[in-house]
């Protein structure tokens, strides 16, 4: 499975009380590359009439972020189903390659006008190699 990603330094309001990033802004940028890695493969006709949603995510944390740390967020689709795809994530830090969290979702097609699942075409597949 291709992978896709992106690097982002973590901000002041990532970090929690104790000093290290909190567990809703990985859960945020998790979501983030998802989305960005949606745009990138697909146009804007296709994104007129799709959206996703979250049927779960599971996280494991491994390590601390800190701020200002700069982390590489990868993700890709490991699998369909129906109306559903598989998606992991793993965030590392770049200075050291350390592998910090491990995230599997799962989200669910909708048909953006009538807001009910919608089965994963093989076309759209092959925009997700």
């Amino acid at each position: 499975m291709k992978t896709f990603q992106i690097e982002i330094t973590v901000p002041a309001e990532a970090i929690d009380g104790l000093n290290h990033v909190n567990n809703v802004s990985y859960l945020q940028w998790v979501q983030d590359v998802a989305e960005q890695h949606w745009k990138t493969s697909t146009d804007p006709a296709l994104r007129d009439k799709i959206v996703w949603v979250v049927v779960n995510h599971f996280i494991e944390y491994k390590a601390p972020a800190l701020e200002n740390d700069v982390l590489i967020l990868k993700t890709r689709v490991e699998k369909y189903s129906g109306v559903t795809s598989e998606r992991h994530t793993e965030i590392i830090r770049k200075t050291d390659q350390k592998l910090l969290v491990q995230a599997k979702t799962v989200w669910c097609m909708i048909d953006k006008t009538t807001g009910k699942p919608m089965r994963i075409t093989e076309e759209l597949i092959a925009k997700f190699p």
